[in-house]
C-alpha cells in the first residue's frame, strides 16, 4: 500500500480534501492529512472526521523533540493547495509551518513530491512566484503549475482545481519509486 501525505494550505480548494483523500484511498493508498495552521482553522468543524476518513491523526503542528511519530514513512507527498505563502516559504526553506517544514526535509529525504500552487493572477504577477516554482522543479519537486496544472484565475473568482491530474501525479510518482505500475482512477476501468 501506498502511503501519500496530502498537504493543503488555506485556499478554498482545501474543503475539497474529504473526497481526494476518498478519491486515494480508492485507488490503494493510506492517507495523512497535513494542513497549514490557517488551513487547520478554516477546516476546524471537520478534522475529527477528517481523522476518521483517513485513520491517522490530522496534523498542523510539530511535534514535541521525543515524542513518537504517529504517521507512517511516506511514499510520497502530494501538497495541494499550495498558496503564495507556503509556495515561497518552502522555496526559501522558511519552516515555520509544519507541513513547509515536512516539504523541505523531504527533499532532502529524496520523498517524490508533487505540488500544486493555487494563487491568483495578482499573486502570480509578483516575480517571486516564478522563481519559487523553478528553485522547487529545480531541485526534483514536480511542480503542476501553468500549462497541465493550475493557471491563476482573477482575484475573487475561483475555476476548477485540477485534482485529478494532481492525484494522478503523486500516484506515478510514488509507483516509480516502488516500481508499480500507477493505480488508475475508478472510472478509467472498464
Amino acid at each position: 500500500m501506498t502511503t501519500i501525505y496530502l498537504f493543503g494550505s488555506a485556499a478554498p480548494p482545501v474543503f475539497e480534501v474529504g473526497t481526494v483523500i476518498r478519491d486515494l484511498q480508492s485507488r490503494g493508498a493510506d492517507v495523512c492529512l497535513g494542513l497549514t495552521p490557517t488551513a487547520a482553522d478554516w477546516l476546524h468543524d471537520d478534522l475529527e472526521p477528517l481523522e476518521e476518513l483517513t485513520g491517522h491523526p490530522v496534523r498542523f503542528q510539530y511535534k514535541r523533540p521525543g515524542e513518537p511519530d504517529v504517521w507512517p514513512r511516506a511514499d510520497v507527498v502530494l501538497f495541494a493547495p499550495v498558496t503564495a505563502n507556503s509556495l515561497n516559504s518552502w522555496a526559501l526553506c522558511l519552516t515555520t509551518a509544519f507541513v513547509v517544514g515536512v516539504v523541505a526535509e523531504g527533499m532532502g529525504k529524496g520523498i517524490p513530491t508533487v505540488a500544486v500552487p493555487c494563487v491568483n493572477s495578482a499573486y502570480a504577477a509578483h516575480p517571486q512566484i516564478d522563481r519559487s516554482v523553478e528553485t522547487l522543479r529545480a531541485a526534483g519537486v514536480t511542480v503542476l503549475y501553468g500549462e497541465g496544472g493550475f493557471t491563476p484565475n482573477q482575484p475573487g473568482t475561483q475555476r476548477a482545481y485540477p485534482w485529478r491530474t494532481a492525484v494522478d501525479a503523486a500516484l506515478r510518482a510514488a509507483a516509480q519509486v516502488m516500481g508499480q505500475p500507477a493505480p488508475t482512477h475508478p472510472s478509467d476501468r472498464s
